[in-house]
């Protein structure tokens, strides 16, 4: 027994430092407690979502490997980042709320006096090794170490393209606050966080941090960083809520009806940020399409009125086989078509939600011809990302 004592500890210390940490102790009693966990995993609301392929993997890898679809799927020139500098960041928001979009789902809030950051990936590839997985398609705006003090780091799961550890190592060095889903404390733990700048919620529950409320609210999606998945981490969107001003963060999720009930418990916002990048007929149950996404919004305004959409999960790595500019091209479309604003900034380019937004459609500039129009029909589904985790999928 002690010979396969002996492997095991091996093979553990073979495994990338990236896999983090699974859950023990009191952390997972916690999990075992949590009304959403059931038969061992935590469970999505509103049935079951598809998180392993259904249908053919070769009907995928013919999609995504086309040779005309390929050149699509980056941009063709460099993209337009807007240099975010100390000046722009200095100066208190006048309304007294600024978002600026880093790329991909990572967001720095300034809201009522507090800075927020969402979702922190300066990696240069969301992968557990630095050799392998998909590479960023444009340079992060600014180094980390520039971005000044975060009074609270919000994660919404542990995917590699939202859970970065060289991101969550640098941070770590600083007295920043973590909200985390249940579960994901074990993998900040484990590259250095300190269990009491941890808060670690469930969905519903909520803590304080400076003034500011940050409540977990359902999402529906999936977890996992490792090659087996054991549903141990929970997923979540977020609502954070000033004196003022209240905002949200979809993470990552495939449309559902709850996106109304949180609406009506917290909305409404401000300013959301909602997921419309690297969607597929082959995942339909865990990632938005751009019209999915604008529904959620209305969704969670409760209508039209009420603060911008702000677009993220697109632009910065390339994740699924649509090309690389529709996820842009088609939100602009959808949120017309809807009548609510959308804010279309470059990655970096601040901007106050109730002032004026940026709409240029920048990505024109260096994408190629879309190969299809908005809408589509609705695929039909057939397969999901699931084992892809560890090659890109979030």
């Amino acid at each position: 027994m002690a010979g396969f004592r002996s492997l095991s500890a091996g093979l553990r210390a073979l495994q990338p430092a990236a896999f983090g940490a699974d859950p023990g102790g009191e952390r997972m009693a916690r999990i075992r407690r949590s009304p959403h966990f059931k038969d061992g995993v935590f469970q999505n609301p509103g049935g079951v979502a598809r998180t392993r392929p259904s249908g053919s993997m070769p009907a995928f890898a013919k999609v995504y490997f086309d040779k005309d679809a390929r050149p699509r799927r980056a941009p063709s020139g460099t993209v337009p980042v807007h240099a975010t500098t100390l000046a722009d960041l200095s100066r208190p928001p006048a309304t007294g709320l600024r978002l600026t979009w880093m790329g991909h789902s990572s967001v720095l809030a300034e809201i009522d006096g507090r800075r927020v950051l969402f979702d922190p990936v300066w990696g240069e590839r969301c992968s557990p090794l630095p050799f392998l997985g998909p590479r960023r398609l444009h340079p992060a705006p600014l180094p980390l170490a520039a971005l000044g003090p975060v009074d609270v780091v919000v994660i919404s799961h542990d995917h590699y393209d939202h859970l970065d550890m060289p991101t969550i190592k640098e941070l770590a060095g600083t007295d920043t606050v973590f909200a985390v889903p249940l579960g994901v404390g074990a993998h900040l733990e484990h590259w250095g966080v300190s269990a009491d700048r941890l808060r670690e919620l469930d969905w519903h529950e909520a803590t304080e941090v400076g003034g500011i409320t940050l409540t977990a609210t359902p999402a529906r999606h999936f977890c996992g960083r490792r090659l087996r998945n054991t549903q141990h981490t929970l997923w979540a969107s977020w609502v954070v809520a000033g004196d003022e001003h209240r905002i949200y963060h979809s993470g990552d999720t495939g449309y559902f009806d709850g996106f109304r009930d949180i609406g009506a418990e917290h909305g409404p916002f401000d300013a959301t940020m909602i997921q419309i990048g690297a969607y597929s007929e082959f995942w339909p149950d865990i990632h938005m399409t751009p019209e999915e996404g604008s529904r959620a919004h209305l969704d969670l305004q409760g209508g039209p009125s009420g603060g911008p959409m702000l677009p993220i999960h697109w632009g910065t790595f390339n994740l699924a086989p649509h090309a690389w500019a529709e996820p842009g091209e088609w939100t602009k479309d959808a949120a017309a078509q809807a009548g609510h604003p959308v804010a279309l900034p470059r990655p970096g380019e601040p901007f106050e939600p109730a002032g004026d937004l940026p709409a240029r459609p920048w990505w024109r500039d260096v994408s190629l011809p879309l190969d299809r129009e908005w809408p589509v029909a609705k695929a039909t589904p057939t397969a999901s990302p699931g084992d892809l985790d560890l090659v890109g999928e979030d």
